[in-house]
Order: structure tokens, then sequence, then C-alpha cells
């Protein structure tokens, strides 16, 4: 079983960046895969990017602007979003998986002017 709080979200200007974190209550390295996902309303949840030992894998609108990457040491995955776009507004879930996927309760990112 694992934990997860998502932190960094808030309201941020079209071209601008934010940095999520997730930390985890366990070793991230005993974590089979992690990955941040998106819900924007009225649409369904959708993955943005996910990481795999050092394999990572992005959603096509995002590549290029969003990398997730992880620090084992402090137990934490990050997501540096990069040329925000109002189109990405939506709250994003920090994901892990062991035997069954683990979820936590999200952080909002506004992209507006």
């Amino acid at each position: 079983q694992v934990q997860l709080v998502e932190s960094g979200g808030g309201l941020v200007q079209p071209g601008g960046s934010l940095r999520l974190s997730c930390v985890a209550s366990r070793s991230i390295s005993s974590l089979r895969s992690m990955g941040w996902y998106r819900q924007a309303p009225g649409k369904q949840r959708e993955l943005v990017a996910a990481i795999t030992g050092s394999n990572t894998n992005y959603q096509d609108s995002v590549k290029g602007r969003f990398t997730i990457s992880t620090d084992n040491a402090k137990n934490t995955m990050y997501l540096q979003m990069n040329s925000l776009k109002p189109e990405d507004t939506a709250v994003y879930y920090c994901n892990a998986q062991i035997f069954l996927d683990y979820w936590g309760r999200g952080t909002q990112v506004t992209v507006s002017s």
C-alpha cells in the first residue's frame, strides 16, 4: 500500500510554468510504475506522463513541454510543466502501481489570462 500527496498546482498565465510534486509514503523504487493523470471538467481522466525505471512516456499533446522525473531519496515524483496552455487546465492526479493502482487526491492547475 502507498499514500500519495500532490502539491504545486495553481493559477498560471498561458506560456507559464509550474512544477507538480507527488510525495509517496514508501520508497518509490519499490513501485512498479508511477504517473501523472489529469481530468478536466466533463472529460475522462487521461494519462499525461508515466515513468517506469528510467523509461518515460508522454501524451502527444505535452511532449516537449512537460517532463516527468523522480527523486528516490525524497520518495518524490515531479512533473515540470512549461509553455502551459489553457487546455492544460485540469485536476492533476498522481498515480502509483504496485499490484493495484493508488491515487492522490489531486491538485488543481488553471491556465488562464
